[in-house]
Formats: C-alpha cells, sequence, structure tokens
C-alpha cells in the first residue's frame, strides 16, 4: 500500500534514530574504536541490516523512505526501483512494493559466468531508476551503482539511503556531480541527539562521539594505528 501521511521531516529523523537505538543498531565504543572498511578508526557503528528482522520497525521506515522520496523527487518519478548489493536489495524490495513499482539488484561486480550481468531484473532503456542502499558515508559506492544502471540506457539520478553519516565535507556534491541527489531518513547528529534524550549511553561517551562527528578526519588522524 502507497503511504499517504507525510510526517515533518525532523519527525521522520527522530523516530527513525529512535527506532535504530532501540534494536541496537547504533554502537559507540570510544575506547576500543571500530575499523572501518577505508581501515579508518571510528568511535562509531551503524548496523541497518537488523532491520530487516524488526517488521514493525522495518514497515514504519520503509513507509518513510517512500515518503520521503515522492516529497522530494515527484509522486510519478520512477519507473524501476533498484536494490544495491547486498543490504540494498531487501529494502528495494519493500520500497518498490509500496509504489507499486518493478524491483531490480546491482551486483557490485559481473559475478564472472552466464551472463556475467551486474543487472538482475527487468531493467529497460528510458526507465527512471531510483537507487535504495541501507546506508551511505561519503557516497562513493553509490558511483559505481548509478554507473552500471546507466549502462542499461536507464537513467539514475536519485538515490535513497536510510542512514546518512552526514559528517563527511563534499558528499552530496559528490553525488550532485554525478547527477545524482541524496535522500535520507535520519543522520548521525539526529542518533547522537536521540541517544542524549534517552541516555542510552555514558556523557562521557557521547562527548567523544561528538568531538569526532565535529571533525571525523582529525579525529581519525590522531587514533590511526
Amino acid at each position: 500500500m502507497i503511504p499517504t501521511a507525510f510526517p515533518p521531516r525532523a519527525e521522520i529523523a527522530r523516530l527513525t534514530a529512535r527506532a535504530l537505538l532501540e534494536i541496537k543498531a547504533v554502537h559507540f565504543n570510544t575506547e576500543t574504536p571500530f575499523t572501518l572498511a577505508s581501515g579508518l578508526p571510528s568511535p562509531t557503528y551503524i548496523d541497518c541490516r537488523k532491520l530487516i528482522s524488526y517488521p514493525r520497525i522495518r514497515s514504519m521506515l520503509m513507509d518513510f523512505m517512500a515518503l520521503t522520496v515522492m516529497r522530494d523527487a515527484g509522486f510519478e518519478a520512477f519507473d524501476n526501483i533498484a536494490g544495491g548489493e547486498t543490504a540494498g536489495i531487501p529494502f528495494a524490495a519493500l520500497v518498490a512494493e509500496r509504489l507499486a513499482l518493478p524491483m531490480t539488484y546491482v551486483r557490485k561486480k559481473p559475478k564472472g559466468y552466464g551472463r556475467n550481468a551486474r543487472i538482475e531484473g527487468v531493467m529497460s532503456e528510458g526507465q527512471r531508476v531510483l537507487l535504495v542502499e541501507d546506508l551511505t558515508t561519503d557516497g562513493g559506492s553509490k558511483l559505481s551503482f548509478v554507473d552500471a544502471i546507466r549502462e542499461t540506457g536507464a537513467t539514475c539520478a536519485h538515490t535513497a539511503v536510510i542512514f546518512y553519516y552526514g559528517i563527511f565535507e563534499g558528499t552530496e556534491e559528490r553525488l550532485a556531480e554525478h547527477g545524482v541527489a541524496l535522500h535520507h531518513l535520519c543522520t548521525w547528529w539526529d542518533v547522537l541527539a536521540e541517544a542524549r534524550a534517552q541516555g542510552s549511553f555514558d556523557l562521557q561517551t557521547l562527548a567523544e562521539v561528538e568531538a569526532f562527528l565535529k571533525a571525523p578526519r582529525a579525529w581519525q588522524e590522531a587514533r590511526k594505528p
């Protein structure tokens, strides 16, 4: 069913952050930082994949995503919903169901046998495709998926994520230079605010996390192994 109620953006952000905290998808560790895919340390980590195991929260957030892209991009803006391998696939399917649109997914690289395809499902020339993912840090991984979509002759001018880090400069500009607009439900700043409101972590941890969010590159450089 296509959602029709449009909560304010700030309420969507607050409820999304609350949901992520409730299912313990948010991890803060300032004493033993996490190692990101880049190899750099971070006191924060988020696991949006956990959402697929919580039907009520999952349903609410997918309603929010459908509403967000309709409000920001248009009610008839898309012909196809594509998920990025692998975390974006279930969320793309759920959004496609809500918008009553075909769903496809994009592989990170050709599978190496058979058709050697990167696009699975039916994507046609001229279709307007929405790329759905669980999260984005600096937007870099999205560009490869967008290029694979465009190679089919389809267009991809929008990507939607549940969680956007919102702390690395130039992310939205980098995507915009590639002709892609970013839509998201919440950021680390929303999570930090809700964590403070709920008392989810001790004050010292929250203060260190805020220091990271304000200057992430400097924080990482100071703590590189």
